[in-house]
């Protein structure tokens, strides 16, 4: 049942911070230093072309939602879809049933949305004691990196967990496109679940349980383009917390990295395709049969990218734990259980930095020797730079060399060498 309480939620807050999009109008050719990153923290820029032989999957949701579940079609596509959930942990749907005319209405007025005066978005902007509105989430302390983007990030479902007045304060038409859409992502997010549910033999009624009347949110993210692209990241290297992220990415410009064996994959946009990507409560649900998987946004210097992520995850109240069937199963719980509520909580309560929260805080010891790695990680500063990086790790069946915790380089450190070394991230 959905829940009760009338009140809205908070799970958090987040310090505020100058609209990125308004530095931005003032022809800089350099970044303020708090959005340049360490040299072992830029990001590395790969486009389609570069990673040819490298391809989130494509997942067609026609198949699978109106084929015969008897036929070789629909199972073939199903496995496609566990397959894709298990290896990569995004892919691509088409045929997905939003029809193209609301995602181009929507677009437009999502576009209008951050074209509106600074004065107009003030009336949305994040306060003090909440992480909803217009602003940057994550942001913790004074010294932090900031991320190269303006967002608005708003609870769209149930309906009474929502902010009424900052609902109330949006443009009446993106209101009401901003309704249809997150009625369509639901309905969208849920038949995916179901799908899931099958491949991994979870009961339909657990999946139900958890997830029919699903907390829902909307991020709207504008990058503007940046003199510095090479130093600054959109949106820092993490993943999700959620159940599913369903991401509409609005113009051409490619941003999106996902990580797949050590590389960086760009995630090219299609005409009226979804990317779907799994979150940490859906990699816990599965028992880590799906992998919640680190990605990044990257800027451009020339051109700007919009894009609008949909985190789908369980209802509110419920502690959130592996499927029972699943646990059956496997004759193992690989993740401890937790309260949906104050894993969300925690999860905002920090910044962003790739699996750390899973892993430090909800993996069981059979799980955790990664985490325990993270955890030394993050109780280090992230001070070498050039010459004195060693980035020559050791990942053979004699061990792991474990110098030079130190460093965190998001792109090629030792916790992800431990990973693909014990089948972590990005192996089932």
């Amino acid at each position: 049942m959905e829940n009760q309480n009338n009140e809205a939620i908070n799970f958090g807050r987040s310090l505020i911070v100058p609209s990125v999009q308004e530095l931005a109008k003032q022809s800089i050719t350099k970044i303020p230093p708090r959005y340049v990153r360490q040299d072992n923290q830029k990001p590395l820029f790969k486009s389609s072309d570069d990673t040819s032989t490298l391809s989130v999957p494509v997942i067609d949701l026609h198949t699978l939602f109106s084929t015969d579940p008897g036929s070789s079609t629909y199972s073939s596509e199903l496995n496609k879809l566990h397959t894709a959930a298990k290896e990569w942990g995004f892919f691509q749907v088409i045929n997905h049933g939003i029809s193209e005319s609301l995602l181009e209405d929507f677009k437009r007025e999502v576009l209008s949305f951050f074209k509106l005066p600074m004065e107009e978005k003030q009336k949305l902007w994040q306060k003090e004691d909440s992480h909803e509105g217009f602003g940057q989430l994550f942001v913790v302390s004074e010294e932090q990196k900031l991320d190269w983007c303006d967002l608005f990030y708003v609870i769209t479902l149930p309906h009474n967990l929502r902010k009424s007045q900052l609902f109330q304060n949006l443009p009446p038409v993106l209101r009401k496109k901003l309704e249809a859409y997150s009625t369509e992502i639901k309905k969208l997010a849920k038949g995916i679940l179901g799908e899931m549910a099958k491949a991994l033999g979870i009961e339909g009624e657990e999946m139900s349980e958890l997830f029919d009347d699903g907390v829902q949110s909307i991020r709207m993210n504008y990058y503007p383009p940046c003199p510095e692209p090479e130093s600054a990241f959109g949106v820092s290297p993490h993943s999700d917390a959620g159940g599913l992220t369903i991401l509409y990415q609005l113009t051409e410009t490619e941003g999106l990295q996902v990580r797949k064996d050590r590389k960086w994959v760009s995630v090219k946009p299609l005409p009226n395709a979804l990317v779907v990507n799994i979150g940490d409560i859906m990699e816990i649900v599965s028992n880590g049969v799906y992998k919640s998987i680190e990605h990044c946004a990257t800027v451009q210097s020339t051109k700007d990218r919009l894009s609008v992520a949909t985190f789908y995850t369980s209802n509110m109240g419920l502690e959130v734990g592996p499927a029972r069937s699943l646990v059956a199963q496997h004759n193992v719980a690989n993740y401890r259980r937790v309260m949906f509520e104050e894993y969300y909580k925690s999860f905002f309560a920090r910044k962003l930095e790739a699996k750390t929260y899973l892993s430090l805080n909800v993996k069981s010891k059979s799980e955790n020797a990664q985490g325990e790695l993270e955890k030394k990680r993050v109780r280090r500063e992230q001070t070498p730079t050039g010459d004195d990086r060693k980035r020559i790790v050791s990942a053979t069946s004699e061990g792991i060399d474990f110098t030079d915790l130190s460093v965190f380089d998001p792109y090629d450190n030792k916790l992800h060498h431990l990973e693909d070394a014990h089948g972590g991230a990005t192996r089932d």
